[in-house]
């Protein structure tokens, strides 16, 4: 069964469809920066018209990549703390599902 808003893949194959804020802060708790070094959360279609993206920088904490070409929004932040990644995206992915 297909995602009903949106998936979340990460570099090692980790699966999650419509995934929780804990979802989240574990497949970002999990990155690490030899195997497994970036999630991607989208809607589970053909040519999405947005992504999230969180990847693991080589100097420590995390590059998130926010793209919504609908809403003509693009943005790139660098954060350390996995819990504000986690709900941040949380809040930008519910906004996406309505």
């Amino acid at each position: 069964m297909a995602a009903r808003y949106y998936r979340a893949d990460s570099e090692n194959g980790d699966h999650v469809d419509d995934p929780s804020e804990d979802a989240l802060f574990m497949l970002i708790d999990d990155l690490n920066g030899t195997d497994n070094t970036f999630v991607v959360i989208q809607p589970d279609q053909d040519d999405p018209a947005w992504f999230a993206s969180v990847a693991v920088l080589a100097n420590g904490g995390y590059e998130i990549v926010r793209r919504d070409t609908a809403r003509r929004e693009h943005d790139v932040v660098v954060k350390t703390s996995t819990d504000h990644i986690a709900r941040d995206l949380s809040e930008w992915l519910a906004a996406r599902a309505s």
